[in-house]
């Protein structure tokens, strides 16, 4: 599979909001506040998650030979999206 900047750029800003959660844990910045950020941060990966299962699954949709390749492209994305939880 190819990952495109979109996706990337998703990975990256999630990488400078959990910096800045440590950043907040580091200053001993409020519980409330910090738990809003991870959460956050979560709602961001879960998304990211969704975005690169539903991109694999058109591509392996697009390249399969038959109905049954189609199926079993489908069972594995549902998988990775259970298994994501």
């Amino acid at each position: 599979m190819e990952y495109n900047d979109a996706m990337k750029n998703r990975v990256k800003r999630l990488e400078g909001q959990l910096r800045g959660v440590l950043k907040m844990m580091e200053e001993g910045k409020d519980c409330k506040d910090v738990i809003t950020q991870l959460s956050a941060s979560r709602s961001a990966i879960d998304r990211t998650i969704g975005l690169v299962v539903s991109s694999n699954l058109v591509e392996c949709i697009q390249d399969a030979d038959d109905s049954q390749d189609k199926e079993d492209s489908i069972n594995e994305a549902v998988q990775l999206l259970v298994k994501s939880r």
